[in-house]
C-alpha cells in the first residue's frame, strides 16, 4: 500500500504528462500534468481513443506503432528523438517528445507514455533562428542606443559639475543624481550586459566577425558607464559618511601581487606591470578594500592614459613604523596648471582628448587615502608620466 501510495504521489506531482492507455488505445489515466497540457478534465479523455490528442497525420502514426509493438513486442521508444504533434481541446497543437513503455498490470498490458512539452523549446529555437537573421541589426542599434545613453549621461554630469556652487547644493545634486542612476541606469545596464552575452554566445555557431565586432562595442561600452556609477556610488558614499575604515592583518605582498595579476588582464597590448617590494617585513594592518580601491584606480589610471608598449611600475614598501606604496607611468602626463585641481572631484586635466573618465577616480583615493591616516603625493611632467606616492602609518 505505501509503494502504492508513493507511486500515486510521484505520478500526480510530476512535471511531465504521464497517461496510460489499454491495448486497443483507450486512455485509461492521465496525470494533472498531462491534463494541463491537452486543456482536458480527466473524465473528458478517460474512456476515449488515444486519436483524441493527436491531430493528423500522428494518430496513424501512433496506431502503426501500437500495432507493431502488439505484433513484435518491440517498444518504439518515442523519447529518445521522436518528436510528436498534440492537439489541445481548444484546436490549438504543441510539439511534445513521447516515449512509450509496456506495463504489465491486474494479469494484462497497458502502455505508458510520458509527455514531455516541446513549446518553450521550439519558441526558443524559432528566437534563435530571428535573432541571427537581425542579430546586426540589432547590434548596431544597441550599439547607437547605448552611445546616445553615454553622451547623455557626459552631458548630464558637466552640467551637474558646472552647477555645483555651494557644498550643500552639491551633496543635494549628488544624491539626486545617483538615485536617478541607481534606478535608471544599472537595471537597463544589467539587461544589456546579459544580452550582449547572449548574443555572443548564440552568434558562436555562426562565426560572424560583424557580430562579434558589435558585441565587443556593446561590452566596452557598458564597462565604460559601470565604472561612472561606480564613482558616484563611491563619491555619494563618502559624503555621507557611510564609508568607515576596517583595519584588518594582511599580507601586502599577496595582496599587491593578485591585484597586479587582475590588472595585467586589463592592459593594453605590450603594456606590462612590473611589481615589487622592498623590506623583509610583508604583514600591514590597514583597510583592504580601501587599499585595493585606491590601487586599482592608480593603475587604471596609468594603463589609460599610457600608451601601448609601455611598463607601469607598483612597488610597495615597508619601513619603520610607515608603509609607502607607489605607482609610476610614463604616459601623457599632467600639465603644471591643472596639478593643482587634481583632487577635486569631477575635475580632468586639458590634455586627456577623448580618453573616457569622470574626473572621481583621484578624489576617492585621496579621501580613501586620509581615511586610513595617511598622505598622498605626485610629481608629473607632460608627456614624459606620473609618479603617485602614498604613505601609511603602521
Amino acid at each position: 500500500m505505501e509503494n502504492a501510495a508513493l507511486l500515486n504521489a510521484i505520478i500526480k506531482n510530476a512535471i511531465d504528462g504521464i497517461i496510460t492507455i489499454s491495448d486497443r488505445g483507450i486512455i485509461e489515466s492521465i496525470n494533472p500534468a498531462g491534463c494541463n497540457l491537452f486543456g482536458y478534465q480527466p473524465e473528458e479523455v478517460i474512456g476515449e481513443n488515444i486519436s483524441i490528442l493527436m491531430p493528423a497525420p500522428y494518430k496513424a502514426e501512433h496506431d502503426g506503432y501500437l500495432d507493431r509493438y502488439q505484433r513484435t513486442g518491440e517498444a518504439h521508444i518515442i523519447g529518445t528523438g521522436r518528436e510528436v504533434i498534440g492537439l489541445k481541446k481548444n484546436g490549438d497543437k504543441f510539439p511534445f517528445r513521447l516515449a512509450v513503455s509496456e506495463v504489465q498490470y491486474s494479469g494484462r498490458k497497458i502502455y505508458t507514455g510520458f509527455i514531455h512539452d516541446l513549446s518553450r523549446q521550439k519558441e526558443a529555437e524559432e528566437q534563435l533562428k530571428e535573432y541571427a537573421a537581425h542579430l546586426e541589426e540589432q547590434v548596431e542599434e544597441r550599439t547607437q542606443s547605448l552611445t546616445e545613453t553615454v553622451h547623455a549621461l557626459q552631458q548630464a554630469k558637466e552640467e551637474v559639475s558646472l552647477s555645483l556652487e555651494k557644498e550643500k547644493e552639491l551633496g543635494q545634486l549628488k544624491s539626486r543624481f545617483v538615485s536617478m542612476a541607481s534606478h535608471e541606469f544599472r537595471t537597463p545596464l544589467s539587461a544589456i550586459q546579459l544580452s550582449a552575452s547572449l548574443i555572443d554566445k548564440y552568434s558562436q555557431p555562426f562565426e560572424n566577425d560583424h557580430i562579434g565586432k558589435h558585441v565587443v562595442k556593446i561590452k566596452n561600452a557598458v564597462g565604460n558607464l559601470t565604472t561612472i556609477l561606480n564613482d558616484f556610488l563611491s563619491l555619494e558614499k563618502l559624503e555621507a559618511g557611510k564609508v568607515e575604515p576596517s583595519f584588518t592583518s594582511f599580507d601586502l605582498v599577496k595582496f599587491s601581487e593578485e591585484i597586479t595579476e587582475e590588472m595585467q588582464m586589463m592592459a593594453k597590448q605590450n603594456q606590462n606591470i612590473i611589481y615589487q617590494h622592498t623590506g623583509i617585513q610583508s604583514i600591514i594592518n590597514l583597510d583592504q578594500n580601501l587599499l585595493k580601491n585606491i590601487i586599482i584606480n592608480l593603475v587604471a589610471n596609468a594603463i589609460k592614459y599610457s600608451g601601448e608598449n609601455t611598463f607601469i611600475e607598483f612597488n610597495t614598501e615597508i619601513g619603520d613604523n610607515i608603509c609607502i606604496l607607489t605607482v609610476k607611468d610614463d604616459g601623457i602626463g599632467i600639465p603644471e596648471n591643472d596639478q593643482k585641481h587634481l583632487f577635486e572631484a569631477f575635475f580632468r586635466a586639458h590634455n586627456i582628448g577623448n580618453i573616457p573618465g569622470t574626473g572621481l577616480g583621484l578624489n576617492i583615493v585621496a579621501r580613501y587615502t586620509m581615511l586610513m591616516n595617511g598622505k598622498i603625493n605626485f610629481k608629473s611632467n607632460v608627456n614624459q608620466g606620473t609618479l603617485f606616492t602614498l604613505s601609511f602609518p603602521i
